[in-house]
């Protein structure tokens, strides 16, 4: 599999996941979109390990959208793992979660998350949200050269 991939999407929610595919398609913001159930599964994916062996580093994601409340592994390990690898470090990591606690904000970023984004509860508010997401960093956005590489 050598594409290159515009994004992960780290979501066990089934409506989130619904929506946001929905919009970011909608809008043609991403060429390829991977869909990571669980925190683990993201991991091996991003690690290239396990299914996902035949996955080369040559190719990151454009853009992690990580939700924080995952099974097996949550997305604030996904982040710290992520973050602490210099093969993975500058890819941008936007953090989606329906979590209000000042402490999961404040963790994020002190992992090294790009951006913290409250889900909106209402369905046309999320779709919004996650096309503005989308356009951003994928578009509007200039990405590190060394996206994925060792500096």
């Amino acid at each position: 599999m050598n594409e290159q991939l515009d994004i992960l999407l780290v979501e066990d929610n089934q409506d989130d996941m619904d929506l946001a595919l929905h919009a970011l398609r909608r809008e043609n913001l991403a060429n390829s979109i991977h869909v990571a159930r669980d925190g683990e599964e993201a991991l091996d994916f991003l690690f290239c390990r396990g299914p996902f062996a035949e996955r080369s580093f040559e190719y990151p994601p454009k853009l992690v959208l990580l939700d924080l409340k995952l099974p097996k592994v949550d997305g604030m390990e996904v982040l710290r793992e992520l973050k602490a690898d210099p093969r993975t470090r500058s890819i941008p990591v936007v953090m989606m979660t329906s979590s209000r606690e000042e402490r999961d904000l404040v963790n994020s970023y002190n992992l090294g998350a790009n951006s913290y984004i409250q889900k909106p509860v209402d369905f046309d508010q999320f779709r919004e949200t996650v096309k503005s997401v989308g356009l951003y960093w994928l578009v509007i956005n200039q990405p590190s050269p060394a996206n994925g590489q060792k500096r």
